[in-house]
């Protein structure tokens, strides 16, 4: 089982409210225009110091950091004089968005650990949850086939994967790994006019953001792609700002995508000079810190794929605002890390550095690394309580890793940098909790599991700290006293076996003392047995056989050209043979028309009228068997369903096939009875490991195939023998009662109203949807598998 902690269902729930703090009637012509200027700033800020950073231009406010503790009183003055909170800046948004004439709808943020995404580590942008809409493979019945306009603030995190910030932070004063993406997308509904529209009048009327401070870019073409210049987007900022301050900008810049393939689009960035005064357009996107984007909008309007770019059938509009960067524009801070969200953080790690309080400093001003380590640790606390609140957990494996990491990380800043005692990080979940619960429900509602994790990482750790510091200290003079630079790769794979230091932790410290890690046999050899082990488990589960997807333009072209929507209620039904008719063909090369048909050991996939095949879903693994055909056969190796059209891959054995081909599902059934007591059991185990472990216990995910279950749960620590033994004794007894197993189809809500239904968090589940039940009370969960009909079948366990 994979430790996790798990969430109340009310989190996902909580669109009302869930925003209630700081709410505005809005009145766009008495707001402000707002700059970076000592005319804005509250009276607790009025008094500035420069304190160093030169290469940020940096102006601190006294009130903000580097000072010494205050009490209750003035820290209340202090946050009551910030007009612009965070709070307020999220509400305002949202609101703004989901108010009439915008009218979009308010979608919780996804679980910063997705857990039911195989594809991300963790969310890195507001947009992943909505991918199966971009994608075209949205459930028909499904919330978000309903959604044509939405707005939120995503939990993000970026710490891992193609999206990893973690080795920046705490080195400048911008870098998260934990961060909110202001988000509000349009589906098939308005596109460039409106969403330029809507951006400057939020950014100007309701924010107050001074006008003559802003640049637009937009898409400068490329003739390599075959893409000319998005001078439709440039026309519509043009009624908004000088054509100087309407910049063209290469792909690299102002082309999205969201992949090597799939959907993507010309964007068109916003940035704001912090300075003013003067014409900033030649240090747009050059990496001047005084000159930063605050919002992208991406037009999303081809796809991707192997033969290049073509239009998609609907156009969206995608956008992401980072909140923190918004906010130290708000605010008056040069700095995202002096914004009002991290001063109750500094103050507290404050009460445990041996060197003093925060000063601002950066890069080389910050000669003794201490304001590094507080921006790191303060990043770290918050990145950690989201994380573990939304299920992950720290381990050795995948996302758990990176949290490994992250922790061990903080630790080292806090122990070796600020001379804080061990076990000092745990101290910092409570006020993140105050900070960010009230927006937030589930930190509140979690805050007991996350520090109970975070001690317990924080423990274990402790020990081994020390002795891997001393490891390295003692390495660092012996190379140095021989001229090396380079800590060879066996020394750091002794901190990484045996001392539980990260490879990338040793490389931090490595750079502080001037050296190199040699890193790439390590990294070789990792990243080639795991290579291994991905093909070895495709080519298992493909047979050997090609593997077809289907995304928004074949969905597209499917609708277009008549085709309906898979009917599968056949696949709860048992050895039957299901008559259907081939509606189409797709390969390597696209759909295969003009009649044309596929032949003996070509490789396909089969859209039909009719299917009784179980498409993989909720963790079950895809049935198998034949497809046959007159005078030939077709053998079923994979079953998907894209936007309710459900593709059969695999290889015609013999005979041909063609569009308007009868054919007979024949569905391997003796396989399926192996798999059917496995997906069972899964539901009995569910209900075993609350028994035994308590309600805290939640599913986390599962795989059912014919030869095992796998089921990932929510548990603070390993489960002892004595609980292993009991709730193994649990699933015993349930199979030995005999008790019925049962499905009924109902609406959503009734089914969320049921006393002790149990639902996976961050599944999106159709309307209607299926609830199966075992015995009167054992078990009530939605799903939409294949199971016995009675707990005996499963004989033992």
């Amino acid at each position: 089982a994979t430790a996790a902690a798990s969430i109340s269902s009310s989190s996902t729930n909580n669109d009302s409210g869930m925003f209630a703090r700081g709410m505005l009637a809005f009145a766009p012509s008495a707001l402000p225009q707002r700059g970076v200027t000592t005319s804005t700033l509250s009276k607790a800020s009025s008094a500035f110091a420069s304190v160093g950073g030169r290469r940020f231009g940096r102006i601190r406010s006294l009130a903000t950091g580097g000072t010494s503790l205050r009490d209750r009183d003035t820290e209340q003055e202090e946050k009551e004089e910030v007009e612009w909170t965070t709070d307020k800046v999220r509400s305002t948004f949202v609101n703004y968005f989901t108010s009439s004439p915008r009218d979009h709808t308010m979608v919780p943020s996804s679980p910063s650990a997705p857990l039911t995404d195989p594809t991300l580590l963790f969310a890195n942008a507001g947009m992943n949850q909505f991918k199966p809409i971009f994608l075209g493979q949205a459930d028909p019945s499904g919330p978000l086939a309903k959604l044509s306009r939405a707005a939120n603030s995503q939990k993000c995190i970026r710490a891992g994967g193609k999206h990893n910030d973690l080795d920046d932070v705490g080195r400048d004063t911008y870098h998260h790994t934990f961060f909110e993406m202001l988000g509000s997308w349009s589906f098939g509904d308005y596109f460039k006019k409106e969403a330029i529209d809507y951006a400057w009048e939020l950014l100007t009327e309701v924010y107050g953001l001074d006008t003559s401070r802003l640049y637009a870019t937009y898409f400068e073409g490329d003739d390599s792609l075959g893409l000319e210049a998005d001078l439709e987007a440039k026309e519509f900022w043009m009624k908004y700002l000088p054509e100087e301050r309407v910049i063209g900008c290469n792909a690299k810049d102002n082309f999205w995508e969201m992949g090597e393939t799939g959907p993507c689009g010309p964007c068109s960035e916003i940035h704001y000079d912090r300075i003013g005064d003067r014409d900033a357009t030649s240090l747009v996107n050059a990496d001047d810190p005084d000159v930063i984007e605050i919002w992208n909008i991406v037009f999303i309007q081809y796809n991707r794929d192997e033969s290049g770019l073509t239009t998609l059938p609907n156009q969206h509009i995608d956008t992401g605002m980072g909140l923190e960067r918004l906010v130290s524009l708000l605010q008056d801070k040069s700095s995202n890390y002096d914004i009002d969200c991290f001063q109750p953080l500094f103050r507290e790690i404050e009460k445990y550095s041996k060197v003093g309080p925060y000063t601002g400093l950066v890069l080389e001003d910050d000669t003794t690394l201490k304001d590094t380590a507080y921006r790191a640790i303060a990043d770290h606390a918050r990145t950690l309580s989201f994380a573990i609140a939304d299920g992950a957990v720290p381990n050795n494996e995948g996302r758990g890793y990176v949290l490994r990491r992250i922790l061990r990380r903080a630790t080292r800043y806090g122990q070796q940098v600020l001379k804080c005692e061990p076990g000092f990080f745990a101290n910092l979940i409570p006020v993140v909790v105050d900070t960010f619960s009230e927006t937030y429900p589930e930190l509140r509602q979690q805050q007991d599991t996350i520090l109970e994790i975070i001690v317990e990482e924080e423990k274990a750790f402790a020990t081994m700290l020390d002795r891997g510091i001393k490891f390295f200290t003692d390495l660092e003079e012996e190379l140095k006293a021989d001229g090396k630079k380079e800590v060879p790769g066996d020394k750091a794979f002794f901190l990484y076996d045996t001392l539980g230091f990260p490879i990338d932790l040793t490389e931090q410290m490595a750079e502080e003392a001037g050296l190199i890690v040699d890193v790439k046999a390590f990294e070789n050899d990792l990243e080639a047995q795991k290579q291994r082990s991905r093909d070895a488990r495709k080519a298992a589960k493909a047979g050997g056989a090609e593997r077809f997807e289907l995304i928004a333009e074949q969905t597209a072209w499917l609708a277009n050209n008549g085709v309906d929507a898979t009917d599968d209620s056949s696949k709860y039904e048992w050895d039957v043979e299901t008559d259907a008719t081939v509606k189409a063909v797709f390969g390597s090369d696209g759909f295969v028309t003009d009649g044309r048909a596929v032949t003996a050991g070509q490789s396909v996939g089969l859209v039909l009228d009719r299917s009784s095949f179980y498409a993989e879903a909720g963790g079950q693994e895809a049935d198998l068997g034949t497809i046959s055909v007159d005078g030939g056969s077709f053998t079923v190796t994979d079953v998907q369903v894209y936007g309710g059209f459900i593709l059969h891959s695999g290889i015609v054995e013999e005979g041909e096939i063609k569009v308007g081909s009868s054919v007979k599902c024949q569905v391997d059934y003796d396989r399926r009875r192996n798999v059917a007591p496995n997906h069972s059991m899964t539901h009995v185990l569910n209900a075993a490991l609350r028994e035994i472990l308590g309600d805290g216990v939640d599913q986390r995910g599962s795989l059912c195939n014919d030869e095992k279950l796998r089921f990932d749960f929510s548990h603070k620590k390993a489960m002892t023998a004595k609980q292993l033994k009991a709730t193994e004794e649990y699933c015993k007894k349930i199979v030995a009662g005999s008790q019925d197993v049962t499905a009924e189809v109902m609406p959503l809500d009734d089914a969320k109203a049921l006393d002790g239904v149990r639902a996976v968090f961050g599944e999106v589940y159709p309307d209607p949807v299926r609830v199966v039940s075992v015995g009167e009370d054992t078990s009530i969960e939605f799903c939409g598998g294949t199971h016995i009909s009675n707990t005996a079948e499963a004989e033992a366990f």
